[in-house]
């Protein structure tokens, strides 16, 4: 296609006399980038990542976490409010006992595709 007919079919933008370019694809809206940004900032915590690591495998009660990772329950209960807050762990209590899991199979292929990229050389 001639640059021209580029330009008249609405494809191409001309920036000056000589640069004729693609017009840029569609922006994302800034909600939804917000929203993103939100999911990542949940995960740019090492230890909501080694949790969220843990859960991967199965379902976990608080008491299992908190062993695993060697932290107070304190702790260990602050950082899963937040995961919890933002939708990327639910809970389900039985007696007095409450299990994690992760909240849908999205969150287990960003952790995996987060680690793949950390172990990527």
């Amino acid at each position: 296609m001639r640059i021209p007919d580029a330009v008249e079919q609405g494809l191409a933008v001309v920036c000056s006399d000589v640069h004729v370019h693609d017009r840029p694809p569609p922006v994302l809206d800034a909600p939804t980038a917000a929203q993103i940004a939100w999911v990542f900032q949940a995960l740019s915590d090492p230890t909501r990542v080694r949790i969220i690591s843990l859960l991967t495998k199965r379902e976990l009660c608080v008491h299992t976490i908190v062993e695993a990772l060697g932290m107070t329950q304190s702790a260990i209960s602050h950082q899963l409010r937040t995961l919890r807050d933002m939708r990327l762990v639910r809970a389900r209590r039985e007696g007095r006992h409450v299990y994690y899991m992760l909240d849908d199979a999205h969150v287990a292929e960003l952790y995996a595709m987060g680690l793949a990229h950390a172990q990527h050389d």
